[in-house]
């Protein structure tokens, strides 16, 4: 919008933009086209737009003849920064370009926002714009009109000079530009300014402007977008709620309340919260304890099945032991859960009795005595602690093959203890291995020819070199495999390093390749157990029948360095499978795609013509473990008991019932016990009919707890025991701790806190995490400053 002007004027105005700081222009042609559209100008030029040494427009519409709009930038980088200098620029068009006046006062009403990455000042320097070569309205008005905008209602006229006059803000005598010679800048800015003024001084704005004078839109500049959360009310409570939740999370010390720079730090972050001291944030963190307890209680309360513990043993430098029990349970839904319900220290761990005291505490603390099913523990026990185990778990659930489901042995620390005996077995030739392998890769520059070695013989590989954390054994064996691809490379390492020595002969590297060979079978093994959901017992049969058969192969082998090899590792595996051969077959059974079909192939393969004995102990367990289920046939004695027969042979008669009417059970007696023997034989009959139903086809990705949810109607008895049996834990270990070498060891600042609340706190833990909190990784031994 633009004021009449003279058409005699002369000369030029002098002025410059000058644009200082981190400011780019994007988009520039839409911000031109809106321009056109909204600014009342026949026709401008705009011979050069210079941004960045780019020429970011050339629009035929908008051009300023022999006129020049200079923008120096120093960094265009944020985009926010480009977004508000366009919109002054798309300001300063509506205004008109003629009235140059217009552009100072909105430098003075309209200040960029304060902001670290824009810097925008205004200086004078010059540049020509001549007014002839801008069509301008060349009339002027005859007489002075009234003023009708109601934005004269905060302003008054002064008169500066002859040819100047401003506009004075009535509220903050702030003095705007009017007029400057023949020059009327409008009132556009007067608009912006009262808005401005009125919202400081907490004024309405102007709601008030008439019909004919709407409010214009604030086009100076484009909001800034920033990213905002919902602003809540500071809550105390709430803060000790989360810093107790944090310390749980991470493992922090409960110390860390009380550390000066903790201290500091959440001072400066609210001054007004009052962090504690030790007692009530290990108060805080048993609240935790006990919220999220609450929910696991209501979990396992609501399981329809029995549950399954894991016991493991850790270590601690105060000569005690710490015994965690870890229940195993599927949910009505069929969605199998682990979750650490106990943390039991005991002063003796190497006692027989010290996993039975933890059992029993765990029982007694849930309230699940009559819900036990089996029990898998990670250390080798004494012959009496595992009576003792044993008959804990037949005490509590006599229904459940007299304590037979009791697994010695933790899959993860025996194939732990398998895998170490053979690396140690080798330990010369892995340690030329790992010496090659730590030569190259300390060196950037050794590194860089090693590479360039193998891309000149052509090598195959896609693995790189790794150095192994010897705490963990299947870095080792990735070190081993990844080096044995590249032995060609390695033979010709004396090329780049004559005075190297060290690399393995031809013979090392073949006891190399032979002891990958068989790791491999147990790294594949093992990293089942590392899966983000649990796995179910049926999936480790056939895993550890592959190790049994290739073990007993190469153990007869002709080839001496084979053979003298795999021999320890066979007689250690054995130990594993005859404890645990029982419980892996009955799962697998429950498998529809295989059922025992698989169990007769698989011992078949093993024992041969013994195979029969063996197949025979798993029937007969499987149709002891139904029977059980089932709760057929009842005891005789307990029927009698309950016939209505006396002491003396007698039959009683009940009150009512005539004389040899059918009421009064006479002769019945047999027909009582043929029903029961031939329920009994129906109710077997479902575990019959299964196993002779076709085998479904063999898919990789199947969900067999999905599939006995669907068939539950159809078994239901078996599928009572599928749910249980299918749950049992092959491994008392997590999945983070699957290919640790050794024992945990309790770190020293726990050992110093009550039992309790170690217990606490390692349970709420993996009650959280499980719930999809984000954990990061745990040191199972570190020291904390105290």
């Amino acid at each position: 919008m633009k004021e009449s002007t003279s058409t005699n004027a002369s000369g030029s105005i002098r002025e410059e933009i000058v644009v200082v700081g981190m400011v780019g222009i994007s988009g520039m042609e839409g911000l031109v086209d809106l321009a056109c559209k909204l600014i009342p100008i026949s026709f401008i030029q705009c011979k050069s737009f210079s941004l960045n040494q780019q020429t970011l427009i050339h629009s035929p519409i908008l051009q300023f003849s022999n006129s020049y709009l200079g923008f120096k930038t120093s960094s265009p980088k944020d985009s926010g920064s480009r977004l508000q200098a366009s919109s002054w620029i798309l300001s300063i068009l509506m205004m008109g370009v003629s009235s140059t006046s217009a552009i100072t006062d909105l430098m003075e009403t309209t200040p960029m926002e304060s902001d670290p990455l824009v810097n925008i000042q205004f200086q004078p320097e010059y540049f020509d714009i001549p007014l002839d070569d801008i069509d301008m309205e060349t009339e002027q008005p005859t007489k002075r009109r009234k003023k009708k905008s109601i934005v004269w209602e905060h302003f008054t006229i002064v008169n500066v000079s002859e040819e100047i006059r401003k506009a004075c803000c009535k509220q903050c005598k702030h003095l705007l530009s009017y007029v400057n010679g023949p020059k009327v800048s409008g009132t556009s800015h007067l608009k912006r300014h009262v808005t401005r003024c009125l919202r400081n001084q907490n004024h309405d704005s102007l709601d008030t402007l008439t019909p004919k004078t709407p409010r214009i839109p604030k086009l100076d500049r484009p909001k800034r977008r920033y990213r905002t959360t919902t602003s809540t009310a500071f809550n105390p409570a709430t803060c000790r709620q989360e810093m107790a939740r944090m310390i749980i999370l991470h493992d922090y010390p409960l110390e860390m309340v009380e550390h000066p720079g903790f201290m500091a730090f959440v001072h400066n972050l609210n001054p007004g919260f009052e962090i504690g001291n030790f007692g009530r944030i290990q108060g805080d963190c048993g609240a935790t304890y006990l919220k999220e307890k609450e929910r696991i209680w209501n979990l396992i309360e609501g399981m329809p099945g029995n549950i399954s513990l894991t016991l493991d043993l850790w270590n601690s430098s105060h000569t005690t032991g710490y015994v965690f029990v870890t229940g195993q349970f599927i949910d009505s839904d069929w969605k199998m859960h682990r979750k650490l319900l106990n943390v039991v220290m005991e002063p003796y761990p190497d006692s027989d009795s010290a996993f039975s005291q933890a059992v029993s505490a765990c029982l007694s603390d849930w309230n699940i005595q009559g819900k036990l099913f089996s029990i898998t523990i990670s250390q080798r026990v004494s012959d009496s602690g595992l009576d003792s185990l044993r008959n804990l778990l037949s005490e509590k659930n006599p229904n459940v093959l007299n304590g037979q489901l009791l697994l010695t042995d933790c899959l993860a620390r025996s194939l732990t203890f398998i895998v170490q005996g053979a690396i140690n077995a080798g330990q010369e030739t892995v340690k030329k291995v790992r010496e090659c392998v730590k030569y190259v890769k300390t060196s950037e520059s050794l590194e860089e020819k090693f590479v360039a070695l193998k891309q000149q013989l052509q090598v195959m590989s896609t693995k790189s070199l790794s150095l192994d954390d010897q705490t963990q054994w299947n870095s080792t064996y990735e070190m081993l495999v990844s080096a044995s691809e590249l032995k060609e490379v390695f033979s010709c390492l004396d090329t780049l390093e004559p005075d190297y020595n060290k690399i393995p002969t031809h013979e090392d590297w073949k006891v190399i390749d032979n002891l990958c060979t068989y790791l491999k079978l147990f790294y594949n093994t093992a990293n089942l157990l590392t899966s983000s959901s649990i796995p179910t017992t049926n999936m480790f049969f056939h895993e550890a029948w592959k190790i049994q058969l290739e073990l007993a192969r190469a153990s007869t082998s002709e080839d001496d360095v084979i053979s003298n090899m795999t021999k320890p590792i066979q007689e250690n595996f054995d130990k594993y499978w005859n404890n645990c051969c029982l419980v892996l077959a009955i799962a697998v059974v429950m498998d529809p795609r295989f059922k025992m079909k698989l169990v007769e192939f698989s011992f078949t393969k093993i024992y041969g013509e013994q195979a029969v004995s063996y197949v025979k102990t798993v029937d007969e367990g499987i149709h002891e473990l139904f029977s059980k289920y089932s709760g057929l046939p009842l005891p005789l004695t307990l029927l009698n008991g309950d016939s209505g027969i006396g002491d003396s042979g007698v039959v009683k008669q009940e009150d009512g019932a005539g004389v040899g009417g059918l009421g009064n059970g006479v002769g019945l007696t047999d027909f009582d016990v043929f029903i029961m023997e031939s329920t009994s034989q129906q109710a077997k009959s479902e575990l019959d009919q299964y196993l002779e139903e076709s085998l479904l086809p063999r898919i990789h990705e199947f969900d067999v707890m999905g599939w006995w949810k669907l068939n539950k109607s159809k078994y239901p008895t078996l599928s009572k025991m599928a749910h249980d049996i299918l749950m049992i834990p092959v491994s008392s270990v997590g999945p983070e701790s699957v290919f640790e070498k050794g024992a945990k060891e309790m770190d020293r600042y726990r050992c110093e806190l009550s039992p309790e609340m170690v217990e606490a706190l390692f349970c709420a833990k993996d009650w959280m995490r499980c719930e999809g909190v984000e954990s990061m990784e745990s040191n199972v031994k570190m020291e904390f400053p105290i």
